[in-house]
């Protein structure tokens, strides 16, 4: 199987926000960008940060994905959306599919990951903090082994350290995201990205 596929999830979204999407998206071939955006946020507002990110992440050849703002995934010509639990796939999968990609994260039990895939959403999530703490490591590896082992509805693994990257690529996971640790790498993103990417297998665990 080829070596999973390579996310990258943004941090929140806020005026200001200091982080180097195009550096990143130059560190290596990115398939998919989260972009996170703050629940409270004025649309006007939030679609002046959230146009430019989708362009940069496009013009990569990755797809842009919105969490927090469905009502901007339109506006903002983003290629779909990205929400936090089972519930919230069931609301976003016929609202949006197929012209748009519906992944879900946030996902805290197997039910709930089951009744993700069970609606025919593009990828599942795991490791991801969702409303609360992330998971710890030892959780995300089993959660995706299952997983992989199991369906064919692609799974994502969110690698929120460098070291993470590895032993989340070996699961068999389609693919691994990357998160805070790339924008806070010491040599910029695009070092941090190109360093995670030579820690992934050159092969998907069978």
């Amino acid at each position: 199987m080829p070596a999973p596929r390579l996310m990258l999830v943004s941090p929140v979204l806020v005026p200001d926000s200091q982080f180097d999407l195009s550096g990143a998206l130059a560190g290596a071939d990115i398939a998919a960008v989260i972009l996170r955006a703050p629940a409270d946020a004025d649309e006007r507002a939030l679609l002046k940060i959230l146009k430019p990110l989708v362009d940069a992440a496009q013009a990569k050849g990755a797809a842009a994905l919105i969490q927090g703002a469905p009502d901007l995934v339109g506006k903002s010509s983003a290629d779909g959306i990205h929400v936090l639990g089972d519930m919230a796939a069931r609301e976003a999968a016929p609202r949006f599919k197929p012209e748009k990609i519906v992944g879900v994260g946030g996902l805290r039990t197997r039910d709930a990951a089951m009744s993700a895939g069970e609606i025919n959403v593009d990828y599942v999530l795991f490791g991801d903090p969702g409303a609360g703490e992330a998971p710890p490591l030892d959780a995300t590896l089993e959660r995706l082994q299952w997983w992989a082992e199991i369906f064919t509805t692609p799974c994502v693994g969110l690698a929120e350290t460098l070291d993470a990257v590895a032993p989340i690529g070996a699961t068999g996971a389609d693919f691994v995201a990357f998160g805070d640790f790339v924008w806070a790498h010491a040599s910029g993103a695009q070092d941090g990205v190109r360093q995670a990417a030579l820690r992934l297998p050159a092969e998907a665990v069978t």
